[in-house]
């Protein structure tokens, strides 16, 4: 049985992870500079998820501390949205990153789908749920749905990790996405000031 601890405005001090961290976050919407972030999901990956509410204009120290830690893996599933919309709303920088969607359309050449839900019931037989993506998550009180929703979008995340990792390696593309996870955060900051349609790489 997974457990979900909800916190608002920032980690507690007695929360500490090592070595790997899930990440994910909810937003008000995908417009960078319009939506607010809501929600910061994190799991050490042992079937814990911790969910930090984060709420108009508070500083979040212990949370930038770690989003900003060299020693402490960050794994997301679409890291370009999340780091950029953190350092947006956050103003720190996330590194260093490990972004499994990325790694699954460097690896999984074969498939059409590289989506969150797809890499789980592909590599992992999982089936996610995914009908709270769209809710309100500015609401002060989560239901259990949402939180459920948004625990799962971290609990798989270590898991996802490996699998992909030894799919890069087997594939001879690892180096190709170290190099990606690598320029994530410049790949936010294009976005965040607008270069991102057209994109500068286009033609």
């Amino acid at each position: 049985m997974n457990q979900i601890f909800v916190y608002q405005g920032d980690l507690p001090d007695n929360i500490v992870f090592h070595g790997a961290v899930a990440i994910d976050t909810e937003t008000m919407g995908l417009n960078l500079h319009r939506d607010r972030l809501c929600l910061v999901q994190l799991s050490a990956g042992d079937g814990t998820a911790v969910l930090v509410q984060i709420l108009p204009q508070t500083d979040c120290p212990n949370l930038k501390k770690l989003l900003t830690d060299q020693n402490i893996l960050k794994i997301f599933h679409f890291a370009r949205f999340d780091v950029a919309k953190i350092m947006h709303d956050l103003g720190v920088i996330t590194t260093p990153v490990y972004c499994t969607k990325i790694a699954s359309k460097l690896s999984r050449t074969s498939s059409p789908s590289h989506s969150l839900k797809s890499l789980c019931h592909d590599l992992l037989n999982i089936d996610l749920q995914k009908e709270q993506q769209t809710s309100d998550w500015g609401v002060a009180e989560l239901s259990e749905a949402q939180k459920q929703y948004a625990a799962n979008d971290v609990l798989y995340l270590h898991q996802l990790k490996e699998k992909t990792e030894n799919l890069l390696k087997r594939e001879g593309r690892y180096h190709l996405a170290q190099a990606c996870f690598q320029f994530l955060p410049i790949r936010a900051e294009l976005d965040l000031q607008d270069f991102s349609d057209p994109d500068i790489f286009a033609h």
